[in-house]
């Protein structure tokens, strides 16, 4: 079941997706190489408990840290670990925060120092195609609009979107319907309604779309161990269409973009 938001819940889960956004922009601020993802998980889990929240994704099914840390080849979902990012990796860092009783919910790609030319194009590509869906997140079209127009985006530029992991729904619970893939038809799927508040975010592959779960229950990597990348906003579908209630300009403030 779809829970349509008021505008005061869209104003409460604003503020939790922008306490997330300052999170990642605090977290951007030490990529570099030599630091572990567990340094960067430490840094989000204290800076969002200073800002009266809660971490959202620390003991949610299980999950043991505050970040996903995905590295290089790693889709989502990665463990911040003793792993020392070093040049030329990339590092995906989804977080979530659970503030006054709603959930936010934003990721970002960064890369760590310089990377290789069609590195730059896959995180180039997957966070413009973010946009393209943001884009099409309007009230009266369907979900299968917004990920038709991520997967067209990405496959012209001859990357792939993996099928397993999408969007989702978001408000008191991190995880609502609808569900909200990357790939799609257009026409199909549920109508978006004013009120809907969704998570976006693109997981699109160097190589093929397959991808392999690790044994530790969490992490997802691609089946080829080449290159994967992931963006996410959090929006609202509103009569205007669609409003961020995440932003990626605490970030891009800090961290050296060199996509």
């Amino acid at each position: 079941m779809i829970h349509y938001k008021t505008a005061e819940e869209i104003e409460l889960l604003r503020a939790s997706n922008q306490l997330v956004s300052k999170t990642l922009a605090e977290v951007a601020k030490r990529i570099s190489p030599g630091v572990t993802t567990l340094e960067l998980d430490q840094v989000a889990e204290e800076f969002i408990r200073d800002h009266a929240a809660v971490p959202g994704f620390l003991g949610y099914k299980g999950y043991p840290k505050t970040l996903c840390t995905s590295v290089n080849q790693q889709v989502v979902h990665g463990i911040p670990s003793g792993y020392v990012l070093k040049e030329g990796d990339i590092v995906s860092v989804d977080c979530g925060v659970l503030f006054q009783g709603y959930y936010g919910d934003s990721a970002y790609t960064f890369t760590v120092g310089e990377v290789a030319d069609r590195v730059k194009q896959l995180l180039k590509t997957t966070r413009a195609s973010l946009y393209k869906g943001i884009e099409n997140a309007r009230e009266g079209k369907r979900v299968g609009d917004i990920g038709n127009a991520i997967q067209e985006y990405c496959e012209r530029e001859k990357f792939s979107v993996v099928r397993e992991m999408v969007g989702h729904g978001i408000g008191k619970s991190l995880h609502e319907s609808p569900e909200v893939p990357n790939y799609g038809r257009k026409g199909h799927g549920p109508r978006l309604q004013e009120g809907m508040v969704i998570c976006i975010e693109p997981m699109i592959n160097m190589g093929r779309k397959d991808i392999t779960q690790d044994a530790d229950g969490w992490t997802i990597q691609t089946a080829d161990r080449l290159p994967s990348a992931h963006f996410e906003h959090c929006v609202a579908i509103t009569k205007n269409g669609a409003e961020l209630l995440s932003t990626f300009e605490y970030i891009e403030a800090v961290h050296n973009v060199t996509i």
